[in-house]
């Protein structure tokens, strides 16, 4: 994403802030050339899940900023203690349930 994204996001985050979960969230401490990085890592568990997600699903939603049209992308990879790992992407405006995720 680019600055003003990055914004738009971090306005998201704090507004679902639970002061636990959502100290998974971080960024680098200083931004390196022109693209802006979110990122998260944390264990959550299942009973959170929706609150994730749906800050996932805010943030790709997020429209581009600038005449480039460049909208927000994502990975993340999520493991499970029964149902293993799964894709979760964030792209062209969707969220995680959105787009195509799948079993990795």
């Amino acid at each position: 994403c680019d600055e003003t994204q990055l914004a738009t996001a971090q306005e998201i985050i704090s507004s679902h802030a639970d002061d636990h979960y959502s100290n998974g969230w971080s960024t680098p401490r200083r931004q390196a050339n022109w693209t802006s990085y979110i990122f998260y890592g944390a264990d959550i568990r299942e009973s959170a899940l929706d609150w994730f997600m749906n800050q996932l699903r805010k943030i790709a939603r997020i429209p581009s900023s600038d005449d480039d049209g460049d909208l927000i992308r994502g990975l993340f990879l999520a493991s499970h203690e029964v149902e293993g790992t799964t894709e979760w992407q964030v792209r062209d405006g969707q969220g995680p349930g959105e787009c195509l995720d799948r079993p990795v």
